[in-house]
């Protein structure tokens, strides 16, 4: 086993519960003593020690993990041993002579390496629980499931559990810079600290290994999509490397986004033309280095002809020309090309939530077998609220590969509370009709309906050196509820915040009750008070911080605000019906015909489709002027709710945690109604209309609002 592997496990047994802050670095994964004693006393009654078979350097983190867990959980030194007797825990792969001749239910037979089962038997006339898999990795994920049983105050007198992934890739996407600066991040630096790679090893990359392993990601993208070439040269491949040793004994694979042109800007190169003989051998040697030093290597994400980065269109190529070549590359060792979706271009002036379904539809079939495409969750860019991407169900010869935001860089950044649980439910329960009723998106990206061999999960970290990782407590409830969803797409958002409080705050109703309401609504409130009724892209210019549904005139149309709301004396809202950008007739029916008319359009989504007067009636019999209104007051107030809710917590939670909530809830309600003010000011130039009775007026002028500058708000 890795020496240094062997010191972090060392050190995570050594530090005393009574050292450690409640500062967020744990994360969910907090082995403090069992809060009801009655359970606590139940536990030690059925927890009499452990055993783990097996040899490996998984093995010796399972080992760690268990000895960790249970000893700080029972709040007492909970004995190893090579022998077993009643009320012990067995953890072990199912071909160990032990294990293989049990007597077992079919259900656990014949179960993948990542699968696992957790069962209360008998062996040998004694009760035990037996944690197994085929394999190390899913052992270890069993573990961690059976550890978070007692975490959560679940019985343990009788488990029957068996856990199977629904999606093949469970990906974090970290957008982090060579230089340490993380595109989009909101909690401190880059963790990854390539200058000191590959000699020195931080301790917090084995506590990111083990945080995800946990809730079963099985891979991390190191780079930004908007790479740079340099990740593939041999002194930073080492620096990969170094990583990808450590996280191999978690399941975790190394995955790096690679920059299309790399071959001109580090191969010596003139051209990166997908089709010509010398560029495809220049990415086969390429890859061939890179598997002789991660021979567990993923493959390749790839952000090609978006935004100004290179692809195959700068040579007349097709997105599938130049997933092609790489995944040709690739194939040999098994690795993958994530080629992503997200793709407009300035020059062509159709609505941009059409086109990327107008370049990747006709491609369908085109791709290798080992090309998924990678696609944004929604047409436009991780907003409030989208639609879902009318790629999903449009591409049945393409796996499809789902692309969340984890880090809210349209929602407030990492100083609101903000639980995307919801928003991620929302989508991957959708219906596309694809194939008829029940061709729901979570059946398209795990594979079932079109029964493909590659699935897969992206989410885009939010993890950051902040001493919590990721800047708000709350942050963390989005990366567990992430790798929770990519687990399995059906969970509910509901029981995954349950998960996460009992984990992560308390066991105790009185707070798990308000805190999962407050999660459960946070969304909601969220995009009341920025984008109500389906408006979207309003947020400030190029930082995307704050409320600026003013910005205009910019080098390209689709940068700006007023392209989205299209807001004038006559209305608001962008009308994608037939007459207008005709975007509805890229999703199947019933559901383009149910959002083509105002009377029949979902209310949340009723901008995003519709151009409406500000007399239109809403189904609440106010006007469409009235009801944008109430909408933006109501998120604000909500958000006070949240603070006075979180303040009646004072006392029941740990202080340090209560403090560094309640200080960030205080910026969040003084943002709510910034965004509230700034709004309803700026439409009530077209609709000239008073704010309606009841409702508090904006104390400052929508020249204030307009004025401000924020030349330093991360981005």
């Amino acid at each position: 086993m890795n020496l240094k592997i062997k010191l972090f496990i060392a050190l995570i047994l050594t530090i005393p519960l009574s050292a450690i802050c409640d500062d967020g670095y744990r994360l969910w994964l907090k082995y403090d003593p069992i809060s009801d004693n009655l359970m606590l006393n139940e536990y030690r009654k059925s927890i009499k020690g452990y055993m783990v078979l097996g040899e490996s350097p998984t093995i010796d983190v399972i080992k760690a993990e268990l000895q960790n867990g249970l000893s700080g959980l029972l709040d007492r030194q909970i004995p190893a041993s090579n022998t077993f007797s009643d009320h012990f825990i067995i953890a072990g792969k199912t071909d160990h002579d032990l294990l293989k001749n049990i007597s077992l239910s079919k259900k656990y037979k014949n179960i993948s390496s990542e699968d696992y089962f957790i069962v209360t038997t008998e062996l040998e006339n004694k009760k035990v629980t037996i944690i197994s898999s085929n394999g190390d990795i899913g052992l270890l994920y069993g573990v961690f499931h059976f550890l978070k049983i007692l975490q959560t105050h679940q019985s343990i007198e009788n488990l029957d559990i068996v856990e199977s992934p629904g999606v093949k890739l469970r990906l974090l996407n970290h957008w982090d810079n060579l230089q340490r600066r993380a595109e989009r991040g909101y909690a401190g630096c880059s963790i990854w600290d390539w200058h000191k790679l590959p000699d020195y090893i931080h301790p917090y990359y084995y506590q990111y290994a083990r945080a995800n392993a946990s809730i079963g990601i099985n891979g991390t993208v190191l780079n930004n999509v908007n790479a740079d070439a340099l990740i593939l040269t041999p002194l930073y491949l080492e620096k990969a490397a170094a990583l990808a040793d450590i996280f191999r004994p978690y399941g975790i694979k190394v995955y790096l986004s690679a920059r299309f042109s790399s071959p001109i800007e580090i191969g010596g190169l003139k051209i990166s033309d997908p089709l010509d003989a010398s560029v495809q051998q220049w990415w086969k040697n390429k890859v061939e280095e890179i598997y002789a030093l991660i021979p567990d290597f993923g493959g390749f994400v790839v952000k090609a002809n978006s935004e100004g980065q290179p692809g195959p269109q700068n040579y007349g190529r097709s997105h599938a020309d130049g997933a092609n070549m790489l995944a040709d590359a690739l194939k040999p060792f098994g690795g993958v090309v994530m080629w992503r979706a997200f793709v407009y271009d300035h020059n062509i002036k159709e609505d941009r939530a059409k086109q990327a379904y107008t370049e990747f539809k006709p491609l369908d079939g085109e791709f290798r077998e080992n090309v998924l495409v990678q696609v944004k969750n929604g047409p436009i860019d991780f907003q409030p609220r989208e639609p879902f991407h009318p790629l999903f169900g449009a591409m049945p010869e393409t796996p499809l590969m789902m692309e969340f935001q984890i880090t809210q860089e349209y929602l407030g950044f990492s100083t609101h509370l903000v639980y995307l649980g919801t928003l991620y439910e929302e989508v991957l329960d959708a219906d596309t009709y694809s194939r008829g009723k029940g061709s729901t998106v979570a059946k398209i990206i795990d594979g079932s309906l079109e029964n493909k061999e590659f699935s897969g999960m992206a989410g885009v970290a939010n993890t950051g050196t902040d001493r919590n990782w990721t800047g708000h407590l709350f942050g963390q409830s989005n990366w567990y509820a992430y790798g929770r969803l990519a687990w399995n797409p059906e969970l509910s958002a509901a029981s995954i915040a349950d998960e996460w409080i009992r984990m992560t705050i308390s066991n105790q109703p009185d707070v798990i009750n308000p805190v999962k309401k407050m999660m459960m609504q946070s969304r909601e409130n969220t995009v009341n008070y920025m984008t109500p009724l389906g408006l979207h892209h309003i947020m400030g210019w190029d930082h995307h911080y704050g409320p600026a549904p003013w910005i205009k005139d910019k080098f390209r149309d689709d940068w700006t605000s007023v392209y989205y709301h299209k807001a004038g004396q006559d209305g608001i809202g962008f009308d994608r019906t037939k007459s207008g950008s005709d975007a509805l007739s890229q999703y199947f029916e019933p559901i383009a015909r149910k959002f083509a008319s105002p009377e029949t359009c979902p209310e949340e989504y009723i901008l995003w489709f519709h151009h409406l007067s500000w007399d239109y009636k809403m189904k609440s019999g106010r006007t469409l002027w009235e009801e944008l209104c109430h909408r933006y007051y109501t998120g604000a107030e909500s958000v006070k709710d949240m603070l006075k809710t979180w303040h009646e917590l004072q006392g029941k939670i740990d202080p340090e945690i209560f403090d560094h909530v309640m200080q960030l809830l205080k910026i969040q309600v003084k943002e709510a109604v910034w965004w509230r003010n700034a709004c309803v000011l700026y439409f009530q130039t077209f609709s000239q209309k008073p704010i309606p009775e009841g409702l508090e007026k904006p104390d400052k002028p929508l020249e204030y609002y307009m004025n401000l500058d924020f030349p330093y708000a991360p981005k």
